[in-house]
């Protein structure tokens, strides 16, 4: 079933499922229950079988899903069955510590380029990277990167965000703390790291809560 066809709250999911999924199978198991996967990766087993169905698998009774088979579906949907390569722009603290992360390689992406505008950095490897010039961003169609990660101020964010669709670039995946204008055939998701731990306090009890208990 082709993605746009499944919705993105079940597409949202589908990383998680595919993590559990995988480290089940470096386990050395071959099938997993829809509770097993569930107790791993915490979404309830209902929902996980009711996504899973949108790939007409629904598990073999007493078995379970079969994994190596229930991976390749989940990556054949989400687009993950060939390596994808990526572009860095902007590498301060958190783009260096991108360039560090090693779980990108789990879902089988590769950032292969890293770009920024300080002339102290342009030259520089970071974890086997070496800092090219900003004004280089316009090569990105011509080595096939489709993807790009902008860590860069609120300020330059939608230039770089302007400058990586002229390149050809059809994904973002933002940092900068601010909406971004780009054209429909162009998928931008953006995490706002400070805005998602403000969310924290809301769930935790007031400190007057916590002396009374």
């Amino acid at each position: 079933m082709r993605y746009h066809k499944i919705p993105d709250e079940t597409v949202r999911r589908l990383p998680v499922y595919l993590r559990g999924l995988m480290v089940s199978a470096d386990q050395g198991h071959e099938h997993i229950s829809s509770q097993s996967l569930a107790d791993f990766v915490g979404i309830d087993a209902w929902q996980i079988r009711k996504d899973l169905s949108y790939f007409g698998d629904f598990g073999t009774p007493g078995v379970g899903y079969h994994i190596e088979k229930l991976v390749r579906g989940i990556k054949r949907t989400l687009r993950l069955d060939a390596v994808r390569t990526a572009a860095l722009v902007g590498v301060g603290d958190l783009g260096s510590a991108l360039l560090a992360y090693p779980g990108f390689r789990m879902y089988g992406l590769d950032i292969v380029a890293a770009f920024d505008i300080d002339p102290k950095k342009i030259g520089k490897a970071v974890s086997g990277i070496v800092i090219e010039d900003a004004a280089r961003i316009d090569t990105l169609r011509q080595r096939d990167i489709s993807l790009a990660i902008v860590a860069v101020s609120r300020t330059a964010a939608q230039p770089t965000v302007d400058r990586l669709v002229a390149a050809g670039v059809k994904g973002i995946l933002n940092f900068a703390p601010c909406k971004l204008v780009a054209p429909k055939r162009i998928k931008v998701i953006t995490l706002d790291i400070a805005m998602e731990l403000a969310r924290l306090p809301y769930y935790m009890p007031r400190a007057e809560q916590v002396a009374e208990t």
